[in-house]
């Protein structure tokens, strides 16, 4: 979106240099013939009309240093002065009867790609009158030698011709690069709104969901303390009490699972260091896949932050489930920063089957049957909230030799922030914190 806001600056940018090729151009061009063609021109008023261009594109310049955006009519103004400009230096120089007069025409070529089309009619409607008036009253070219007039304006066409060739082709060249560059962004925007509309109606079904479940969880857990209440007096469900002290702490996550979807919609994000949240969101994993082997792996680095670890552990939530499913032998979770320390990397690993090759370039991108049983919804959100963290999920098998078992990157920015002692509030700031 941001090359989108700031084409008009771009244009205002090359309406800049193109003015300043002109003006020397222009002083080059009147050297030339009073030096080697022996034109006698009115050379004060003409230095006057290109001293006020030159005041004029220093304040352009200004104004594209400025940060804020330009308008419509401010590049209209821009390219009126300029047809007006032309058409003073015209005046003094022998009005239509000069080659250079065709150079209204890149004027004009710019005007067409750069504004819109009730703007370009009104510069086309000046352009026509400044002809048609020059074309009745002008400065007559004062030539030493005045036979050789018709040599000189078949020369002039010529360098006329190359110049306008090369202004339309550079300037609408570049436009047309930068409209490819809008577009480009617009269909990136188009895409990304109709992932976030996809999981936004996800997220509302899975809102219903747990709506819906609520009481039944609820039914269940108080069932399951009936049964651990009987099971201390009847001796045919004391081999069961194991059994059922498990299910009321799974009927606890759940529980508990519950009440972080509906504080979440409420409840700012959280910001830890990221070894302590880790060490907890591990032990809560643990409790929902007991028989699972887990294993995490490596110290996580020291001094990072995460702000939203509400949306790390749903990510992190639905990737362990996954390699769980893929595998309980074996799954492994690490916590480490990127090569160039601006990014922090999760890696989850199983020992599974992999990932089969017809799913590859659907995973994450919408949901899809997975080879568990499984929908692809948990992986698809997955994916939809790494990017609104501006994060990436990488989907790789652990080996590439023997394609076996599946890696799961998940990474996340890093942005330095200031850190506040624990001491009182004034306390002076450290910048060797770091958080996502």
């Amino acid at each position: 979106m941001h090359r989108i806001t700031n084409t008009g600056r771009v244009n205002l940018g090359h309406l800049f240099w193109l003015r300043s090729l002109a003006i020397i151009g222009q002083l080059m061009t009147i050297a030339f013939v009073q030096t080697f063609i022996g034109v006698q021109l009115p050379l004060p008023a003409m230095l006057l009309v290109i001293a006020l261009e030159v005041i004029f594109n220093g304040l352009t310049w200004w104004r594209v240093s400025q940060q804020r955006p330009e308008s419509n009519m401010e590049l209209f103004g821009q390219i009126w002065v300029d047809l007006g400009a032309l058409s003073a230096l015209l005046f003094l120089s022998g009005g239509t009867t000069n080659p250079f007069v065709s150079l209204y025409l890149p004027s004009l070529a710019i005007a067409a790609a750069v504004l819109p089309w009730h703007l370009m009619a009104w510069l086309a409607a000046f352009a026509v009158a400044c002809y048609a008036v020059l074309g009745f009253d002008s400065v007559p070219l004062n030539l030493d030698n005045p036979a050789n007039l018709f040599d000189y304006y078949r020369a002039g066409m010529w360098v006329n011709f190359m110049v306008s060739v090369g202004l339309i082709a550079w300037f609408v060249a570049r436009m047309s690069g930068a409209l490819r560059l809008r577009d480009a962004a617009l269909g990136d925007a188009q895409q990304r709104l109709l992932h976030d509309e996809r999981a936004v109606a996800l997220g509302v079904q899975a809102a219903t969901v747990a709506h819906e479940i609520g009481t039944p969880l609820s039914t269940i857990a108080m069932l399951s303390e009936e049964l651990r209440d009987a099971a201390r007096s009847d001796k045919g469900l004391a081999p069961y009490t194991a059994d059922l002290e498990l299910l009321e702490q799974q009927m606890a996550l759940c529980t508990s699972a519950l009440a972080r979807l509906r504080s979440r919609a409420s409840t700012s994000a959280s910001r830890q260091p990221v070894g302590e949240w880790l060490e907890s969101f591990g032990e809560q994993w643990r409790l929902r896949h007991p028989h699972v082997k887990f294993e995490r792996l490596g110290m996580p680095p020291a001094e990072v932050s995460l702000d939203d670890t509400v949306a790390v552990s749903q990510i992190l939530t639905i990737l362990l489930d996954n390699a769980a499913r893929a595998s309980r032998d074996h799954v492994t979770l690490s916590c480490s920063l990127a090569a160039r320390g601006d990014q922090i990397v999760f890696e989850v690993c199983d020992a599974g089957s992999g990932i089969p090759a017809a799913l590859r370039g659907s995973l994450g991108a919408m949901p899809v049957e997975s080879t568990q049983g499984g929908h692809g919804v948990g992986l698809y959100l997955a994916f939809a909230a790494a990017a609104r963290l501006k994060g990436s999920i990488e989907l790789t098998d652990v080996s590439a030799i023997k394609p076996r078992g599946t890696r799961a990157v998940l990474k996340l920015p890093l942005a330095a922030r200031k850190f506040f002692g624990s001491g009182r509030h004034g306390a002076e700031p450290s910048n060797t914190e770091k958080q996502v």
